[in-house]
C-alpha cells in the first residue's frame, strides 16, 4: 500500500507527496527481477534461471531499483488519483524524493480546469455608431485612381513619386557582386526596399547617369541576418518615368467596372462598401469587449501542461502560415530564435487564448446552446459551395469525417453563444436606458425591450473547447 504524506493543491495542479511501502516496492523488486532474468543473458545460467542476488550483481541494484520504480510509480499515482478523487486531465509529473528507508516520490496531477463565471447577464455595452465621411470616400477613389494611373517617360531629374529603371551592381563585403538588369523601383522617400536609404541616393539623378554609394542595414533592424550589413552599390538609370493619374469622370467610372456607367455610381458603390466593411469591423471589435468583458467577471483556473498545449496549437498554425516560406523552422533560423525563445513570446497569447476558450465554454453550458445535425450538414453545404472548385472534394470528404463535422459542430457553437452575449450586452443597455427614461414618469413600470445587431461568425477552437478570439 503506500501512504499520502501531504497534499497540496495550487495552480490547477494537485501536488502529492507519496511514501511507499516496504511490501509494495518489495513485490515490484520481485516483479522487475522476473521481468529481467528472462530478457538478461547472464554467463554460467540459462534464461531466467540466475537467482536474484546475481542478477542484482550484474546489472545493478540501483538499476533494478529504478527499473522497479518506472513501473511502480504509475501504478500508484492512478491509485491515488482515484482514492483522492482528483479530475485527472494528462499523466503526472514525478519525482523521486527518498529512497532510503522508504521510497517518497512527489506527484504533481493536472487538474481539469476551474471556470467561476460572474453575472455577464449586467454586462452593460453597446456597438460604436459607424460612419463613413466623404473624405474616406475620396481616399478610396484616390486609392483606385493611382492603381489606374499610366507611367510616362520623362526627360529630367529623378523625383521622389516616380519610377526608375535601373541597372544595378550590388557588392555585399567578400562576396561576388550580384547585378541587376532593367530593374523597375518606385522612388519613395523613407522607402526601406531595397534597403533604408535607397531611394534617397538616387532622387536628383538623370537618365544615363551612372553613381556608386555604399548602404548598412541599422544595427536593430527588424530582420536580424540583415542587421549591421554592409552593401556597395553601383547603380545607372537607363529610364524615368512620372505617374500620370486619370481624370476622375464618367470614362474613369467605366474602367474600374463592367457594371458601373457614372462616376456617382462609382461613388455610391464605394461609399456602401466602406460602409459594410466599416459595420465588420465594427461588429468583431464590439463582440471581442463583450467577450473580454465575461472574462473580466470569470475566475478560472488551469495546470500549466494546458498552457503548453495552446503554445503547440499556435505554433502549428504558424508553421502552416509559413510553409510557403520553408516552415517554421526556417522562419525561427532567419530571425535567429530558438523555438524555445518563440514558445515564451507566445505564452501570453496561449494563456489568453485559453481562459477565453475556457470561459466561453461554461457560458455554453449556462445558456445550454447547441448545435444540431442539421445545422451542421447546412454550414458544410455553404463551405462546400463557397469553396474554390479545385478543392470543392477534398473539402467534402474532409467535412464528411467526425473530425470535420466537429470543426463545424465547434465554429458554430461558437457564433451562437457570441452572439448570445452580445444579445444580452445590448439588450442588458436598453433595458436599463428604458428605466432611466421612465424613472419620470407617472406610470412608473418602464418597457423592456431587446434588440440584437448583426452578428458574425466565430472561429472554432481545438480541443473540443469554444473559442472566440477575433481574427
Amino acid at each position: 500500500m503506500m501512504k499520502i504524506k501531504t497534499q497540496e493543491f495550487e495552480n490547477g495542479q494537485a501536488v502529492l507527496h507519496i511514501e511507499v511501502e516496504p511490501s509494495e516496492m518489495d513485490k515490484s523488486l520481485d516483479e522487475t527481477y522476473r521481468r529481467l532474468a528472462k530478457k538478461v543473458n547472464i554467463p554460467g545460467f540459462r534464461k531466467g534461471k540466475a537467482p536474484r542476488p546475481i542478477l542484482e550483481r550484474f546489472v545493478g541494484k540501483e538499476a533494478l531499483q529504478e527499473e522497479a520504480l518506472e513501473h511502480l510509480i504509475p501504478q500508484l499515482c492512478d491509485k491515488a488519483a482515484q482514492e483522492q478523487n482528483l479530475e485527472v486531465i494528462a499523466q503526472p509529473e514525478t519525482e523521486v524524493l527518498d529512497l532510503d528507508p522508504v521510497v517518497v516520490f512527489k506527484a504533481t496531477f493536472p487538474l481539469r480546469p476551474k471556470v467561476e463565471i460572474g453575472d455577464y447577464h449586467t454586462i452593460r455595452l453597446a456597438p460604436e455608431p459607424v460612419e463613413v465621411t466623404e473624405q474616406d470616400t475620396n481616399r478610396v477613389m484616390e486609392q483606385i485612381r493611382d492603381q489606374h494611373a499610366l507611367w510616362i517617360p520623362v526627360e529630367r531629374p529623378l523625383e521622389y513619386g516616380d519610377m526608375a529603371t535601373l541597372d544595378i551592381e550590388q557588392k555585399r563585403e567578400e562576396a561576388a557582386p550580384t547585378t541587376y538588369k532593367g530593374q523597375q523601383i518606385p522612388i519613395i522617400e523613407g522607402s526601406k526596399l531595397p534597403m533604408p536609404g535607397f531611394a534617397e541616393n538616387l532622387v536628383g539623378m538623370r537618365k544615363n547617369e551612372e553613381k556608386e554609394f555604399s548602404l548598412s542595414f541599422p544595427e536593430d533592424y527588424e530582420v536580424p541576418r540583415f542587421a549591421g550589413e554592409k552593401f556597395d552599390f553601383k547603380v545607372k538609370v537607363t529610364e524615368i518615368k512620372e505617374k500620370q493619374l486619370p481624370e476622375l469622370n464618367d470614362e474613369f467610372a467605366k474602367s474600374v467596372g463592367q457594371d458601373i456607367e457614372t462616376l456617382d455610381v462609382l461613388r455610391d458603390k464605394l461609399t456602401a462598401s466602406l460602409k459594410a466593411g466599416a459595420e465588420r469591423s465594427v461588429r468583431r471589435d464590439f463582440e471581442q469587449k463583450v467577450i473580454d468583458a465575461v472574462v473580466a467577471l470569470a475566475k478560472v483556473e488551469f495546470p500549466p501542461v494546458m498552457v503548453e498545449q495552446e503554445i503547440d496549437n499556435l505554433l502549428r498554425e504558424r508553421d502552416i502560415m509559413l510553409r510557403s516560406q520553408g516552415g517554421l523552422e526556417n522562419y525561427l533560423r532567419n530571425i535567429k530564435k530558438t523555438e524555445e525563445e518563440m514558445r515564451e513570446e507566445l505564452r501570453p497569447k496561449a494563456t489568453q487564448r485559453l481562459t477565453q476558450s475556457l470561459v466561453l465554454g461554461k457560458v455554453v453550458e449556462e445558456e445550454k446552446i447547441e448545435v444540431s445535425d442539421a445545422e451542421i450538414d447546412a454550414e458544410a453545404e455553404k463551405m462546400i459551395s463557397e469553396a474554390n472548385e479545385y478543392n470543392v472534394e477534398t473539402l467534402r470528404n474532409l467535412l464528411n469525417t467526425p473530425q470535420g463535422r466537429r470543426s463545424v459542430q465547434e465554429s458554430l457553437m461558437a457564433q451562437k453563444v457570441v452572439q448570445r452575449l452580445t444579445e444580452i450586452a445590448i439588450g442588458s443597455l436598453t433595458e436599463v436606458e428604458a428605466k432611466e427614461e421612465g424613472a419620470g414618469e407617472e406610470s412608473g413600470a418602464p418597457a423592456e425591450t431587446e434588440q440584437a445587431g448583426e452578428q458574425s461568425p466565430q472561429e472554432g477552437g481545438a480541443d473540443g473547447e469554444v473559442k472566440g478570439e477575433q481574427s
